[in-house]
């Protein structure tokens, strides 16, 4: 912490690249291991100096600076909205990372969702940040005192939640992050989109209903679909009138489908 914060001065001589790789390493062995956190006051500098991240990248080459971005995006220390905001500080300095935000510099497309499930996102990212993983640190600690980890079978499944529950809670925040929720009032029923109950005739010339949802709202027994799913992007942008090939959702066979009419879910 003393380095960081007298780089412009005494700790100006050791204020190198390697004090970012040092930086990470800390947090990342804080965060898995055992006890009490030990690097919470190192976390919060990096977050609230905003020029820290600025320097240290300067004191790198294009290779250093691309791979210590690499290794803070996969960092699991921090949320995804907080990465976005590390990150936002570093490509100011160095343009070029910004590739290794989205993809080749794009930007991911934001998830149309349903408030409802949006809500059962963030239910689900609570219990895992106040219950879940919590617990999991409780058990890590306990099965500890047992000795020899080694042969120590307690210990080692609790750690492999731990991995399992921190991939969940990363996957939950960057989700989120992408959500945009919706009642999907007002949506264009000129074609079929998100928010659109279209109305097919089967190769029987029997009808059938379904509904095209958010990317979270997937009811097969209902015929709700998600816009993102296989059946939803082959309908989406479609007109009354054309064909399309869907598998049915029990028998997953292969049925050709006539669209007949498009209304709003939500008019």
């Amino acid at each position: 912490i003393w380095v960081c914060r007298e780089r412009k001065g005494p700790s100006a001589d050791v204020f190198s690249a390697d004090v970012g790789a040092s930086i990470l390493n800390l947090l990342e062995n804080d965060h898995l291991s055992d006890g009490p956190r030990k690097t919470s006051r190192l976390q919060t500098l990096l977050s609230e100096d905003k020029t820290l991240l600025q320097d240290l990248v300067g004191a790198m080459d294009v290779n250093e600076s691309r791979n210590f971005s690499r290794r803070l995006l996969d960092c699991p220390v921090f949320g995804e909205l907080e990465k976005k905001s590390l990150m936002a500080r570093i490509i100011k300095a160095r343009p070029e990372t910004a590739e290794l935000v989205g993809g080749e510099g794009k930007k991911e497309e934001p998830l149309l969702v349903s408030w409802e499930s949006l809500e059962k996102k963030k239910t689900e990212l609570d219990e895992l940040i106040r219950v879940r993983i919590p617990q999991n640190t409780k058990d890590i600690s306990i099965a500890r005192s047992y000795g020899d980890l080694r042969e120590n079978f307690e210990y080692k499944s609790s750690k492999d939640l731990q991995k399992v529950l921190m991939r969940r809670k990363s996957e939950l925040e960057k989700d989120i992050s992408r959500a945009r929720g919706t009642d999907f009032k007002g949506s264009d029923a000129s074609k079929v989109n998100a928010g659109t109950i279209v109305t097919f005739t089967d190769e029987s010339g029997q009808e059938v209903i379904m509904t095209v949802l958010g990317a979270w709202d997937s009811h097969p027994d209902t015929k709700v679909v998600s816009y993102l799913s296989e059946v939803g992007k082959s309908l989406m942008e479609r007109s009354v009138g054309d064909e399309v090939k869907v598998r049915d959702s029990v028998t997953e066979a292969l049925q050709t489908l006539t669209i007949r009419s498009i209304k709003p879910f939500n008019p």
